[in-house]
């Protein structure tokens, strides 16, 4: 393997590992957000804030993921 392959490889690897926590976070606050907005939905505004935030939180975990992956395409 020459050092390409292996820069692509690790630039996958990254991204691919990067993407399925904030993916299943992101899934998971959603539900929970709905099934708290069934239970009390006098509460849906604070919920949506509190939720919306979170998400925010877990994309940032995925767009580190993507700044890493570009880092080791195109500098490394």
């Amino acid at each position: 393997m020459d050092v390409d392959s292996v820069r692509l490889l690790a630039t996958a690897l990254v991204m691919a590992v990067g993407s399925i926590g904030p993916g299943l976070a992101i899934g998971w606050i959603g539900s929970k957000a709905a099934e708290a907005i069934g239970r009390n939905p006098e509460a849906a505004s604070k919920i949506q804030t509190m939720a919306l935030l979170a998400i925010v939180f877990a994309e940032a975990v995925a767009i580190y993921a993507l700044v890493v992956a570009l880092i080791l395409k195109f500098v490394a």
